[in-house]
């Protein structure tokens, strides 16, 4: 029974023994493994290698490489990385620097990456206008023209791009975002469904979601016609089939509805 007591106590002490060492190096190993990791981390940090270049003139950095700049602002997008500019390219915090560009104008979205040693590659992608609205300024009466985008974006328009798009009317500057969105989508789906007839409209009207209203151009000018809610295409092509006749009778004829698909009902106009 000693005996078999003694054998026991040995085991009991040569596993001890065994988790000791066991433990001590992994310990070991962990210290190191850390040890390393904060050298290399300095080293990246404090490498000159590694320091994005400061701008040679102005506030260009040979270190930057961006696209995808259209309309956006290139000295807004420059700016977002000025204050990197001489740090390790380690240091450059992605993700904030991706929100801080798509918060920017025109910016939808941003991609960003590294390329060691001191390389950052930056794509823009920029929004696409759908449409033009009237936003208010803070004089009384007075508005400016701004752009809009299928997420219901308002984009300061570039000075010297031309897009040949149509007004969007009903839609406020200071409505909720996702209100925009769904009457700009409205109109994205009549300019769809009208196809190569949208460049007879200049204005629509989504105010009514169920009523679309837009001023489509006939001869030298403008007639408001009510669309309603579907058929768009059809619709319209009947205005133009017919308009001649309209102009027949009512010369000056304003305003049609043409929510009734078997018949066309001038609402406001005058005969000759």
């Amino acid at each position: 029974m000693a005996r078999k007591e003694g054998v026991r106590i040995e085991r009991r002490q040569l596993f001890t023994v065994r988790f000791v060492t066991r433990l001590s190096l992994g310990a070991i190993v962990i210290v190191g493994a850390l040890y390393a990791w904060h050298r290399t981390e300095q080293f990246l940090i404090t490498d000159a290698r590694f320091a994005m270049a400061m701008p040679d003139f102005g506030i260009e950095s040979p270190s930057l490489e961006i696209t995808g700049v259209q309309y956006a602002s290139r000295i807004q997008v420059l700016r977002v990385f000025a204050p990197d500019y001489g740090r390790s390219l380690y240091m450059l915090p992605l993700k904030q620097r991706r929100e801080q560009l798509r918060a920017l104008d025109w910016v939808r979205d941003a991609s960003i990456a590294r390329i060691w040693p001191n390389r950052v590659i930056i794509h823009i992608q920029e929004r696409e206008p759908v449409a033009f609205m009237h936003v208010p300024t803070e004089r009384p009466n007075l508005s400016r023209v701004a752009l809009i985008d299928s997420d219901g974006m308002i984009l300061q328009p570039p000075p010297t791009a031309r897009f040949n798009l149509p007004v969007a009317i009903g839609i406020r500057h200071d409505e909720p975002i996702m209100t925009r969105r769904s009457r700009v989508r409205r109109l994205m789906t009549l300019m769809k469904d009208v196809g190569e007839m949208g460049q007879r409209i200049s204005e629509v009207d989504v105010a009514e979601l169920d009523n679309l209203k837009v001023t489509a151009k006939a001869g030298n000018r403008g007639v408001l016609l009510l669309l309603g809610d579907r058929n768009f295409a059809k619709r319209l092509e009947n205005f133009v089939n017919y308009y001649p006749k309209i102009q027949e009778r009512l010369a000056n004829a304003t305003l049609v509805d043409m929510r009734l698909e078997e018949r066309i009902t001038v609402v406001e106009g005058s005969g000759k």
